[in-house]
């Protein structure tokens, strides 16, 4: 069991670059794999999780070159050559490692295929429900058979031809909408979803992004069936999710300055940034537009102390990934932060909001516990602590955020779960706890754009999403 021991911060890097967004190196290996012909993708995400759907489209057909290693001699350019929109039936069970968006967008691929598959994965995996992507798909006309009421792996999905529907999504989520879309466009006719409030849009713009249109008319999203995708090139930008990290560490430490490179910067992976900054962070983002995804430098300046806010509402399903460091952040804020509207974070990898609450009170932080939520009272000294993770990579790196600000050190048991969404952390990590950078290194977007402005209001409404 690999084991991480946090010291306190000495220094905070002046630049990081974050690896690959992990939403979009799953869906490019997915769709390049739709194609008729080669797709080079750039910055590929070689994530554990990211290289279960690529293991997963070449087991249904798609051809992989690699064209470029990171230092670990894992992929980071690869050359895909797809056969269209009809796969090959998988010779074995697909094992989709801990890696829910694999599992629950295959579902949607494969509902449409004239052949019987089969998904597993590790038993963090098949604890998760699939029920909430299976109903939808079986109104569709494909069968899904899982286990239990939960509908939970190992799975089994019967494809076939399929019809349009029209699916009011119960809770917002990005995952849920992609599979129906990913079926329908396999589907004659018009299949639209339609969202209780909006979700990432990562698989709309990557099947623009491909040559498919996608309409949206308010909250509802539709495809047309039958439309041919073409293979295009694609870069893959810096996931925003990783970053977070980083932001919440460069926030909270004073006389800071960090650049985050090339970071995706999509409208609805950002309410991280907009929730940081309502609770006093100066940050600032250089957006340009990249191969479907805009994308850009993030500049973060340590400074006034971190406040207390409220986490709800409309807001969630763009922050859901990053609630576990926003949690950290708050213990680092000043005064109550409320996180509500979350009850999503109980069926994650672990139960976050019971691991984050957990882990809190052990480094000395009250925190009160809701069924979708918690309130969390910063301002306190925090305390090293032996920390778990229940195999799971946020709750993992979160803490490790948290244990640079600790008194004393603090062991965090099961880290290797990090290797399934950011490769290279550990190395970032321990930056933090050396001697500073050369602070030249800093680039000079931050003499160029303005920090953004503080907003206090709280949001407002409900919502409950996933990745």
């Amino acid at each position: 069991m690999s084991q991480l021991k946090i010291r306190p911060l000495k220094n905070i890097p002046a630049e990081i670059i974050v690896p690959g967004d992990k939403s979009i190196s799953h869906r490019s290996v997915m769709f390049a794999a739709l194609c008729e012909g080669q797709t080079l993708i750039e910055n590929f995400l070689s994530s554990e999780d990211c290289l279960c759907s690529l293991e997963a489209m070449k087991a249904l057909g798609a051809e992989c070159e690699v064209l470029k290693t990171d230092s670990r001699g894992k992929p980071v350019t690869l050359l895909m050559t797809g056969h269209g929109m009809k796969l090959r039936e998988p010779l074995a069970v697909i094992d989709c490692g801990n890696s829910g968006t694999t599992m629950r967008l295959l579902s949607g691929i494969l509902a449409a295929q004239n052949f019987k598959a089969t998904m597993t994965g590790d038993e963090s995996l098949q604890k998760r429900p699939m029920k909430r992507v299976a109903e939808p798909l079986e109104m569709m006309g494909a069968k899904l058979k899982g286990q239990g009421v939960k509908v939970t792996a190992p799975l089994t999905v019967k494809g076939g031809e399929l019809r349009a529907i029209t699916y009011p999504l119960p809770v917002a989520s990005a995952q849920v909408k992609s599979a129906v879309l990913l079926a329908g466009w396999n589907t004659f006719g018009k299949t639209t979803v339609i969202e209780p409030e909006k979700t990432r849009d990562h698989t709309e713009r990557l099947l623009a992004h491909f040559g498919v249109k996608v309409v949206r008319e308010g909250n509802a999203i539709s495809i047309y069936g039958g439309q041919k995708p073409e293979p295009k090139n694609l870069y893959v930008p810096g996931d925003i999710s990783s970053a977070a990290f980083w932001m919440v560490a460069a926030a909270a430490s004073p006389d800071s300055m960090l650049v985050l490179k090339n970071v995706g910067l999509n409208p609805t992976r950002t309410g991280v940034i907009n929730v940081l900054v309502r609770m006093g962070a100066h940050i600032t983002d250089a957006v340009t537009v990249g191969e479907g995804e805009p994308r850009g430098n993030v500049v973060v300046r340590g400074g006034e102390t971190l406040r207390g806010t409220v986490i709800g509402g409309a807001e969630i399903p763009n922050v859901i990934d990053e609630l576990p460091i926003l949690a950290v952040a708050a213990a680092l804020a000043q005064g109550k932060t409320i996180i509500k509207d979350a009850a999503e974070l109980r069926v994650k990898e672990t139960d976050r909001i019971a691991a984050v609450a957990k882990n809190l009170r052990l480094m000395g932080v009250p925190v009160e516990e809701f069924e979708d939520g918690m309130e969390i009272t910063g301002g306190q000294p925090l305390i090293g602590a032996e920390l778990e993770c229940w195999h799971d990579h946020r709750i993992a790196m979160a803490f490790a955020i948290a244990g640079l600000f600790a008194e004393g050190t603090t062991t965090i048991n099961g880290t290797e779960c990090i290797a399934t969404s950011y490769p290279g952390f550990e190395q970032h990590l321990e930056q933090c706890m050396t001697e500073p950078l050369n602070p030249e290194v800093v680039t000079k977007v931050v003499d160029h754009v303005p920090f953004r402005k503080s907003d206090s209001k709280a949001p407002s409404g409900t919502a409950d999403s996933s990745s």
